[in-house]
């Protein structure tokens, strides 16, 4: 198995994150390496993903687990192997929240490659997360 997990703390409110979360047509505007996607459904289990990531093939994920203002778990299988990502909002005691995600990849063959296809897909996340809480923060703050 190979892991990889990030957080960042932020003033933005579990809500404001859930809501960029779960409006997945709109990931672009704040993950700058999407350059298409949709989704097959409502923000649910079971739910198919199709992700184009810039200058790559369609990633086609689906949503093992959602728990609203929560988590939400998505699987893609690639090459025999299940890349299973978690997304978790956390309150903190100050008021604040941690919105952490963690990539876990098993399967036949996840000690040897984990480490060559993990990287390349977590290595945008502190910047795509940076960007995610500044836009939940903005979006939270801005009157309605």
């Amino acid at each position: 198995m190979w892991e990889y997990e990030h957080s960042v703390d932020t003033a933005a409110t579990p809500e404001s994150i859930w809501g960029l979360w779960a409006d997945v047509e709109n990931w672009g505007t704040w993950n700058a390496d999407i350059a298409h996607i949709e989704i097959r459904g409502d923000f649910a289990d079971g739910t198919e993903i199709v992700m184009t990531p810039a200058g790559d093939e369609p990633v086609h994920l689906r949503l093992a687990e959602v728990t609203v203002n929560r988590t939400f778990v998505d699987e893609a299988e690639i090459e025999g192997l299940v890349l299973r990502t978690t997304h978790r909002i956390d309150p903190l005691t100050d008021g604040r929240t941690r919105v952490t995600y963690r990539m876990e990849i098993t399967g036949a063959g996840a000690d040897e490659l984990g480490p060559e296809i993990g990287p390349a897909v977590t290595g945008d996340w502190p910047e795509t997360m940076a960007a995610l809480v500044e836009k939940a923060h903005d979006h939270a703050a801005s009157p309605r």
